[in-house]
């Protein structure tokens, strides 16, 4: 599909929510672009269960997903994160669709290791053909990032992934991982240009680790399968750091 752009929305979700992003939005909607978004909510899911007293664990920036931390993660991207996104492009005038895995299987998903990481999935498969749909009912489909297996099975699929999934379903034009930092560090200065092979180098060298290593492994496929230019970043006015099929010197 033509002139698509996803956004993955991360790190606390209302930062990104800002005056300045909505006007940004407002300007590619005018220039006849389809806006699609994906949101994380880790920050909050986090917060609710220190307050349930469920400890936190981290395995190479993937949360391992217990059948309790499964239920918090639902509760809480369904029943809090996604509405207040929902809610505040409806307050400036979008008109938008909530969407998560129940809705008609939108992301069907397998285990990615059950053993070692629980009910964490990757995506198999993505429902385009809704998402077009509302695309060009001039809807913005916010998505959150569960799927289910063949078998109906919940899953907690990684928010930079499921964005890059959908980024090469529809074959996005640009892709942009909202996150908590302008970009990607290495000593002490952020990168304006990133290639897909340099992203195994700096992984070696450990200068990319935590959260930003599902990120830039996503975006690296992203750009593999044909989505035109990834950005990392936390403002989507400004390009952060950008991902290239071409060889860049970090």
């Amino acid at each position: 599909m033509k002139k698509v752009i996803v956004i993955k929305m991360g790190g606390v979700a209302s930062d990104n929510l800002t005056k300045s992003f909505f006007l940004q939005v407002d300007q590619w909607k005018k220039q006849g672009k389809k806006v699609v978004i994906v949101h994380g909510g880790g920050h909050y899911i986090s917060e609710m269960m220190h307050r349930l007293d469920v400890p936190v664990k981290i395995q190479e920036g993937l949360r391992v997903t217990t059948e309790e931390t499964l239920k918090i993660t639902k509760m809480v991207l369904i029943g809090q994160v996604q509405p207040m996104i929902t809610t505040r492009f409806q307050q400036e005038g979008f008109s938008v669709v909530g969407l998560n895995a129940s809705c008609g299987h939108i992301i069907i998903g397998s285990f990615l290791d059950r053993q070692k990481l629980g009910a964490v999935g990757e995506v198999k498969q993505v429902d385009t053909e809704l998402l077009e749909h509302l695309l060009k009912t001039n809807h913005i489909p916010i998505i959150a990032p569960l799927g289910l297996t063949e078998a109906g099975e919940w899953l907690n699929i990684n928010a930079d992934h499921v964005a890059c999934k959908i980024a090469e379903e529809l074959k996005a034009e640009k892709l942009y991982l909202l996150t908590d930092v302008p970009g990607v560090k290495k000593e002490d200065q952020w990168l304006t240009e990133l290639s897909t092979n340099d992203i195994s180098k700096l992984k070696r060298e450990e200068v990319i680790k935590g959260g930003m290593l599902p990120k830039l492994e996503s975006a690296a496929l992203a750009i593999k399968a044909g989505v035109k230019k990834v950005y990392i970043t936390n403002q989507i006015q400004y390009t952060g750091t950008t991902i290239t099929s071409k060889e860049v010197c970090v």
